[in-house]
């Protein structure tokens, strides 16, 4: 009696489990890990030495300080009067983060809800104070602020300060606002609400997060912006950056230690900016538009 086998088939050889070979890194990877790592090992190692220095009574052929001390930032606030740049610096900062989001908000939300000719120009002029170079910009400024009278004081500063920031706020506003469906302010006028209490109650809440984000950016860049400040302010109205300059590079003769302590008041300063600006604002909420497709 003949007896039947049957046979199991053979799976496909596209099926079939192919072994896994060893991840190892091209040459190429760790040659760029290598140079990021140097750059981050020589940063770290250049910030290191500045703030060692800050605290060293004298350092000579040594790997550190023969003695540590904290009276040179004492001397710092002192001797560059700190108090009166810090609140230069802040009265700077909040007047210009203020009078951005009242001009580019509006502005932006035209930009979001409006089509008009020749908008691809008007954002593209919006775009050109913040990819050139304040310098280039900032002379012919200057020269325009010293002839009216309003360089040399915080007015000008302001104003000078003014030209990278609201075109910032108004390219960081757009995609906020455009990620706020119309319908929600048909529906408002629909009931009955007028333009003021929809831009007010409707509009309003929804783009807090876009309004502080702009306004921890705007701030951290007027900090930091030393071009502008340095050439419309004088000498009642420098920033802690441009003051920073001017010890380093002013005639006298000044201890290298107070210059490094208001070189780390300085930077430690806009690091807490920056941790603030990371803590409130989602840099991925800059550059995305979100656009609900239609659906089918």
């Amino acid at each position: 009696m003949a007896t039947l086998t049957t046979t199991a088939p053979s799976a496909p050889s596209g099926d079939r489990p192919r072994p896994r070979r060893p991840i190892v890194a091209r040459p190429a990877t760790w040659i760029v890990w290598a140079l990021v790592a140097f750059f981050f090992v020589n940063l770290l190692g250049v910030v290191m030495s500045v703030v060692v220095d800050s605290f060293g009574k004298s350092w000579f052929g040594t790997w550190l300080p023969s003695a540590f001390t904290t009276h040179w930032y004492g001397d710092a606030w002192s001797e560059f009067g700190l108090h009166q740049v810090m609140w230069v610096t802040a009265e700077v900062a909040i007047a210009v983060v203020v009078i951005s989001l009242l001009i580019g908000a509006p502005t932006a939300y035209v930009l979001a809800r409006r089509d008009f000719p020749l908008k691809k120009v008007v954002l593209l002029l919006f775009l050109l104070p913040i990819l050139v170079p304040p310098i280039t910009y900032g002379i012919p400024l200057a020269i325009v602020l010293y002839k009216a009278h309003l360089a040399g004081h915080l007015t000008g500063v302001i104003l000078a300060n003014l030209v990278p920031s609201v075109p910032f706020v108004v390219l960081t506003m757009t995609p906020f606002i455009e990620q706020i469906d119309p319908k929600i302010e048909a529906a408002a006028r629909m009931c009955g609400a007028n333009t003021s209490a929809v831009m007010m109650r409707i509009l309003a809440p929804l783009v807090v997060p876009g309004l502080l984000a702009a306004g921890i950016l705007v701030l951290i860049r007027t900090v930091g912006m030393f071009e502008l400040t340095f050439l419309t302010a004088g000498p009642t109205s420098q920033t802690l950056v441009v003051a920073l300059y001017s010890a380093v590079f002013s005639a006298g003769i000044r201890a290298q230690q107070s210059i490094d302590a208001m070189a780390v008041i300085y930077t430690g300063s806009m690091l807490v900016l920056l941790v603030i600006a990371l803590r409130f604002v989602n840099p991925t909420q800059l550059v995305t538009r979100v656009r609900e497709e239609p659906m089918a």
